[in-house]
């Protein structure tokens, strides 16, 4: 979401079409954090975590609080992640939240 906003920010807003300007209003509502902590963010959980892109991506895209939120993702990837994995995301999420 981050990525996508730093790309439509580029774009000219008069110029824009209707789904362009709505699109860049969501992804500025929506995203978490900048884009570039985003991308540090995506590589520290494939690495450190295991998680593919797709994962990463998803699990920043929405920045879950709690192991119960982050279960509900994993549960929709058909692999068990163990509670010392989910524990670390979390703590790589908090992390990058306050920086």
């Amino acid at each position: 979401m981050s990525e996508a906003h730093q790309i439509l920010e580029k774009i000219d807003v008069e110029k824009a079409d209707q789904i362009q300007k709505r699109t860049l209003d969501y992804a500025a509502k929506f995203a978490k954090i900048s884009a570039e902590s985003a991308k540090k963010l995506r590589k520290q959980l494939e690495t450190e975590c295991g998680l593919s892109t797709e994962e990463a991506v998803e699990v920043i895209n929405i920045m879950p609080k709690s192991i119960e939120e982050l279960r509900t993702f994993t549960a929709g990837w058909r692999k068990l992640l163990p509670t010392e994995t989910l524990e670390k995301m979390l703590k790589i999420l908090k992390t990058a939240k306050e920086a």
